[in-house]
C-alpha cells in the first residue's frame, strides 16, 4: 500500500497546509486582537465577535459554492468580452471525490500556464478560503463602532459570493484580467484594494460612529495591538510564500521580499513621523501603520521582484500612504467618511500602490517557473525592464476592482437595509458590548459579582478608534 497518490508531493502539500494555517492565524486571532486592541474598551468583544463569525461564514459558503466561482469553469464563456471570463460557475467541493482529487484551476492548469499542482483540491480550497476569509475581516475596521451585527451576518456571505469571487476569478482563476497579463501575486488587488474600496463605501453608507467615540477613539490596549500585529507580520510568510503553490525557490524569494519590504516601510513611516509629522515624534501606532503598508504593498509583487525592488516598494508605498493619511484625509470625500481604522489608506491605497509598482519593478531575472534544464520558463517584467504595457494592465485591473467592488458593496448594503437596519441605535452605541452581548472584555469587580441587568435594545456591531496611527492626528480626523 502507499500513503498517497503518485501525483502528490508531500513537501508541497505540507507547505501549502502550513501556509494556509499561517494565513488563517492572521484572521483569528491576528485581526481579532489587533483590531480588538485598537478599538475603545466598550467594543472589544464585539470586534472579536465580528472576526470569528465572519471567518466562519466565509468557510461555509466557500466550500458549498464560492470556491468554484473563483477558481472553476467560467459561468458562460460565450458571453461577450469580460463577461465571458468574469466569474466561475457555482458548485460544491464537499465530497470525497472532489476533496481528494488532484488540485487544478481549469483556465490555468488546463491551458498549461503553470505546472500541475502536487496536492489535492481540498488543500487548494482551504488555502484560498483563508484569503477569502481575511478580506471582509480587514474592511470590518472601516465600519467598526456602529454596524448592526445582524446586518454584518448577512453582509459577509453575500459580499463574499458576489464580490470576492469575481475579484479572485478575474486575476487568479484565469479570468479576463489574468488572461491579459495583469499581475497580482498574492492579493494586493483581490484582497487589499477590495477591502479598502468596500470598507470605505460601507462606512459612507452606514454613517459615522457617535461623535464622542470619534473624538476619543484611542486604543484600549497597545500590547494587544503588538501581539496582533506580530501575528499578522509573520503570518504573511504564508500569505505570500504560499501563493507560489510550490515549496521551491520562488516561495523563498517571496518570503524574503515580504519581510524586507515590511521592515523598510515601517522605518520609513517612523522617519516621516519624526521629521515631518505634526508632533515630530515617533509613535508605535505609526510604526504599525508602516508595517501594514509594507505587507500590503509587497503582496502583489512578492515573487516578481528582487530584493532591491522590494526595498523601493517599501520606501515609495510607505511614503505615499503616509502623505495620504496626513493630507488626503483632510479633503473630500475622505474627511466626510468615518473609516474608523483607516482601511482605505493602509489597505486600499497601499494595495493600489503595490499593484502599480509591480508594473514598474517586476524583474525578468526573477524566475517564477523553470525548464528542466534550469533555464527560466516564466518570469515577468515591468517598466524599468522595457515593458511599459504592464503599467496599463495594472491600472486597468485596478480600475475594474475599484468600480465593481464599490458599486456592488453599495447595492448589497442598500438591499440589506430594506430588511435590517444597517446602523445600530444610538442607545446601543452608547453602551457597546454590554448592550450587544451582555459581555465585557475588562469587567469591573462589581460586574463580575453581580448579574447584568437586561438591556432592551437590538443587537449591534463594534466601533473602533481611528486607525493605527490615528492618535497622532486625532484632532484632524475628529
Amino acid at each position: 500500500m502507499i500513503p498517497y497518490p503518485n501525483w502528490l508531493d508531500a513537501g508541497d502539500n505540507a507547505w501549502q497546509l502550513v501556509a494556509a494555517t499561517l494565513v488563517g492565524l492572521m484572521s483569528i486571532p491576528g485581526i481579532a486582537i489587533l483590531y480588538g486592541g485598537l478599538v475603545q474598551r466598550k467594543w472589544v468583544v464585539n470586534t472579536m465577535f465580528m472576526a470569528f463569525t465572519g471567518f466562519s461564514l466565509v468557510l461555509v459558503g466557500w466550500v458549498l459554492w464560492e470556491f468554484k466561482m473563483g477558481f472553476g469553469e467560467p459561468l458562460n464563456s460565450s458571453w461577450p468580452g469580460i463577461l465571458g471570463a468574469f466569474v466561475g460557475r457555482p458548485g460544491t467541493i464537499v465530497g470525497s471525490a472532489s476533496e481528494q482529487q488532484q488540485a487544478w484551476i481549469p483556465l490555468v492548469n488546463g491551458n498549461d500556464l503553470m505546472p500541475s499542482f502536487h496536492f489535492p483540491q481540498s488543500t487548494l480550497a482551504y488555502f484560498h478560503f483563508a484569503f477569502a476569509a481575511i478580506t471582509p475581516l480587514l474592511f470590518m475596521g472601516s465600519v467598526i463602532g456602529r454596524m448592526n451585527i445582524r446586518a454584518w451576518l448577512l453582509f459577509v456571505p453575500i459580499w463574499s459570493t458576489l464580490v470576492y469571487t469575481v475579484n479572485a476569478f478575474l486575476l487568479w482563476g484565469g479570468g479576463w484580467w489574468a488572461a491579459k497579463g495583469a499581475l497580482d501575486y498574492s492579493g494586493g488587488y483581490v484582497i487589499h484594494l477590495a477591502a479598502g474600496t468596500s470598507g470605505f463605501v460601507a462606512a459612507a453608507v452606514i454613517g459615522p460612529r457617535l461623535a464622542r467615540d470619534r473624538a476619543h477613539g484611542v486604543p484600549n490596549n497597545l500590547p494587544m495591538v503588538a501581539v496582533g500585529a506580530g501575528i499578522l507580520w509573520l503570518g504573511w510568510n504564508g500569505f505570500n510564500g504560499g501563493d507560489m503553490y510550490f515549496g521551491g525557490h520562488n516561495a523563498a524569494v517571496a518570503v524574503l521580499n515580504t519581510n524586507l519590504c515590511t521592515a523598510v516601510a515601517l522605518l520609513v513611516w517612523v522617519f516621516w513621523d519624526m521629521f515631518v509629522g505634526p508632533q515630530r515624534k515617533p509613535t508605535f501606532l505609526g510604526g504599525i501603520n508602516g508595517m501594514i503598508v509594507g505587507l500590503v504593498a509587497i503582496t502583489p509583487a512578492a515573487g516578481f521582484v528582487s530584493g532591491i525592488g522590494a526595498i523601493y516598494i517599501g520606501i515609495i508605498a510607505s511614503s505615499i500612504v503616509w502623505l495620504a493619511w496626513n493630507y488626503l484625509s483632510k479633503v473630500p470625500p475622505f474627511n466626510k467618511v468615518d473609516d474608523a481604522l483607516g482601511v482605505v489608506y493602509t489597505h486600499g491605497i497601499a494595495g493600489l500602490a503595490g499593484g502599480m509598482l509591480v508594473g514598474i519593478f517586476a524583474d525578468p531575472a526573477v524566475a517564477v517557473y523553470l525548464n528542466k534544464d534550469g533555464s527560466t520558463a516564466f518570469s515577468t517584467s515591468g517598466w524599468l525592464y522595457g515593458n511599459l504595457d504592464q503599467l496599463w494592465k495594472q491600472a486597468g485591473s485596478a480600475g475594474t476592482i475599484i468600480l465593481y467592488d464599490a458599486v456592488m458593496t453599495f447595492l448589497i448594503l442598500k438591499g440589506i437595509g430594506l430588511f435590517v437596519k444597517l446602523r445600530a441605535p444610538d442607545e446601543v452605541l452608547e453602551s457597546g458590548d454590554l448592550a450587544v452581548h451582555d459581555e465585557e472584555a475588562y469587567p469591573t469587580e462589581s460586574a463580575v459579582t453581580s448579574a447584568p441587568e437586561p438591556v432592551a435594545v437590538a443587537v449591534a456591531s463594534a466601533p473602533a478608534p481611528a486607525p493605527a496611527a490615528e492618535k497622532a492626528k486625532e484632532s484632524d480626523s475628529s
